[in-house]
């Protein structure tokens, strides 16, 4: 995007932040495009055929975009992350509810054999890593941070370091360590036993 429709973002982010509603109706052609490469990049990571699409992705994280309009925004790079956030959010939950509905619900359960559980869908492998994302969290937030915005939001280097407030070299650093500790937490996990 160019430097002065990035401004145009920002400005346009802080006008509706501030109770301009003209102002969102000006903003949402602007960042329509980038929000559907944000939603294809994540559901290029999901199970072929998966029911919740591209549009309703995007369209689920407008509806929540719209009710936190209160959110002192940035620049274009903070809106992004967050929209990432609520894209991820949206997923996982998503996957949650169809372990569980898979599960049985609200039904008894039933204990079978383990050699008729058959392989691991992928939107499992989102919540071990949205699991993952939150022990990270607690232990390190900003770590955590930065994975969500370079990974989910398709952020760069730059762009992370400017919603952070951190050096580049900073975020390059935390990129590697949190890739590494997440890949040992989500390999304990699956080899634990402990995925649903």
């Amino acid at each position: 995007m160019p430097a002065s429709s990035a401004q145009r973002v920002t400005q346009l982010l802080q006008d509706w932040s501030q109770g301009r509603d003209a102002a969102l109706e000006e903003l949402l052609p602007l960042v329509h495009q980038e929000l559907r490469l944000l939603a294809r990049r994540y559901m290029f990571g999901e199970r072929p055929g998966h029911t919740l699409q591209t549009t309703a992705l995007v369209n689920e994280a407008y509806l929540r975009l719209v009710n936190s309009r209160r959110v002192n925004w940035q620049n274009r790079a903070h809106f992004f992350a967050i929209s990432a956030q609520l894209m991820r959010r949206i997923l996982v939950d998503y996957a949650r509810t169809r372990g569980y509905q898979k599960r049985g619900g609200g039904v008894p359960k039933v204990t079978l054999d383990e050699a008729l559980v058959g392989p691991q869908e992928k939107g499992h492998d989102l919540v071990a890593l949205d699991d993952a994302l939150k022990t990270l969290a607690g232990i390190d937030p900003r770590k955590s941070k930065v994975v969500e915005l370079r990974f989910f939001g398709g952020l760069s280097v730059e762009e992370t370091a400017e919603v952070l407030k951190i050096s580049p070299d900073t975020v390059m650093r935390d990129w590697r360590l949190a890739k590494a500790w997440l890949a040992r937490e989500i390999g304990k996990t699956g080899t634990n036993g402990n995925d649903a």
